[in-house]
C-alpha cells in the first residue's frame, strides 16, 4: 500500500482492507501487516510506539508484537532518513527481514503500509535510497491510494509510472475522501478525475472512499466508518495478492 503523497489515508485503507481480508471468503484467514517505517511516534516506558501500527494490528486482528509489525520507529514527524539521521540511529536491514520471515510463516497474506510517497527518504546513509526502492525489493503487488482533488491525476500518473518504470506488479487504485455528491463539489475536477486516472495509468479504481466525519474514521480509536468499510468491501483483495518473484531483490 502507497499512495501519492503524505496524508492521503493510507492507513485508513490499509486497515479496511485487512478487515475484509480477515472476515471475508468463508474462511479464517490469518492477515499479516507490516508498516516497516513509522514516524512521530509517541514515548511510552516499553520504547516508541505507532498508532498506525496499532491500528493495522487490531483491524488485522494481528497477534505479533508491535515492534514485529513496525520494526523501524522515530519520534520525529520527519521522512525515516532525516528522523534516523537527526537520532543517530540508522536503520538495520535485519529489523525488517526478521518481520517479513516472522510474517511470512505466520499468515495466509501480508499487507504492508509505506510511509510518505514513493520518493521518500528512508536511509540517512544511504540518501538516494527511497521507499520505492523497498516496494521493488519487497516485490508485493501495489496498490496506490490517491485523492480526488485537482492535482491529483499528475500525482497519480507519476506515481504509478516511477513504479511501472522500477517493473512494480500495480494492481489498481484507490480514490480516498471523494465528497459524496461530486457534481455539488466546488472542485469541478472530482466529477471527472477518476476516469481519467483509469485513462492515464491503464489501471482500475478498486474503490471510492467516501469522506467521512472526522469522529468516525479513526483507525487509531479502533473506528472505521461503515461507508468506508462499504465501500472497500467490494473489491475481491485476496485475488491481488501474489507472492514475490523469485528473483525478488529482498533477501528474507
Amino acid at each position: 500500500m502507497t499512495g501519492t503523497d503524505t496524508d492521503v489515508g493510507k492507513t485508513v485503507v490499509t486497515c479496511a482492507i485487512a478487515h475484509h481480508l480477515c472476515r471475508t471468503g468463508g474462511e479464517t484467514r490469518r492477515v499479516g501487516v507490516c508498516k516497516p517505517f513509522a514516524t512521530g511516534c509517541r514515548a511510552e516506558r516499553e520504547g516508541l510506539v505507532s498508532e498506525d501500527a496499532e491500528a493495522l494490528a487490531h483491524f488485522a486482528n494481528c497477534q505479533l508484537p508491535l515492534e514485529v509489525i513496525n520494526p523501524l520507529r522515530y519520534r520525529a514527524p520527519l521522512a525515516p532518513a532525516v528522523a534516523a539521521a537527526q537520532c543517530g540511529q540508522p536503520p538495520d536491514p535485519a529489523d525488517l527481514a526478521a518481520t517479513l520471515r516472522a510474517l511470512e510463516t505466520t499468515s495466509d497474506v501480508i499487507v504492508v503500509e509505506g510511509v510518505g510517497g514513493l520518493l521518500v527518504p528512508i536511509d540517512d546513509q544511504r540518501p538516494r535510497d527511497t521507499l520505492l526502492d523497498l516496494i521493488r525489493g519487497l516485490d508485493y503487488p501495489v496498490v496506490v491510494v490517491t485523492r480526488p482533488s485537482l492535482g491529483t491525476l499528475n500525482h497519480t500518473a507519476m506515481t504509478v509510472r516511477l513504479l511501472v518504470e522500477a517493473s512494480c506488479r500495480v494492481g489498481g487504485l484507490v480514490i480516498n475522501r471523494v465528497q459524496a455528491d461530486a457534481a455539488a463539489c466546488p472542485d469541478p475536477s472530482a466529477a471527472t478525475n477518476a476516469e481519467w486516472m483509469q485513462r492515464m495509468t491503464d489501471l482500475p479504481v478498486l474503490a471510492q472512499v467516501p469522506q467521512c466525519e472526522p469522529d468516525t474514521v479513526a483507525p487509531a480509536h479502533g473506528r472505521l466508518a461503515s461507508a468506508v468499510l462499504d465501500a472497500t468491501g467490494h473489491t475481491d483483495w485476496m485475488a491481488l495478492a501474489a507472492p514475490p518473484r523469485p528473483d525478488a531483490l529482498l533477501a528474507r
